[in-house]
């Protein structure tokens, strides 16, 4: 056999396996691309749950810090301080005392949460009993901070800090 007739005779078998393997890189191009796509479809669902997962959250907080924080502010309109007071004179051979006894009691609807405390303060002669009354209350804020905004017990710490020095002893 010559050249020729085993050229003519090969050559579409070389020709069919070009094309087959033309036909392969064409189709494993394209379902690359394919699967490219559905990668970034997949990314942007996996992107879109995320984002509502985080704002979901945030939703579940804030609506939780919000009911607490009404359940909180109905608690504290329940609470209440009744208060009563009465003057006393005590009269002793040298002079008469005026004082002002009241007291409080600090309520959580109809019950009694605490007993009742007494205060006893002398009244002056034409002194203000209102406002002696405001500023003996044990319940209020306003004697618990100060005019520098520090508590009653800082305060008392400091001073008992003042007093015992752990680094002297």
């Amino acid at each position: 056999m010559s050249t020729d007739a085993l050229l003519w005779m090969f050559l579409p078998v070389f020709v069919a396996a070009g094309s087959a393997l033309l036909s392969f890189f064409i189709m494993h191009a394209r379902m690359e691309v394919a699967l490219a796509k559905e990668r970034e479809t997949l990314a942007e669902a996996r992107a879109a749950i995320s984002t509502h997962k985080v704002v979901l959250e945030q939703t579940v907080r804030s609506t939780e810090e919000a009911t607490r924080r009404k359940a909180l502010d109905e608690f504290m309109q329940d609470i209440r301080v009744e208060e009563r007071s009465y003057m006393r004179e005590t009269k002793s051979l040298l002079a008469m005392r005026k004082t002002m006894i009241m007291q409080e009691r600090l309520y959580f609807r109809n019950i009694p949460l605490s007993n009742w405390v007494e205060h006893e303060m002398v009244v002056e002669e034409g002194g203000d009993v209102q406002r002696l009354a405001k500023s003996a209350s044990v319940f209020t804020t306003t004697k618990a901070l100060s005019e520098d905004n520090k508590s009653l017990s800082s305060k008392l710490l400091e001073q008992s800090a003042g007093r015992y020095d752990p680094i002297a002893s």
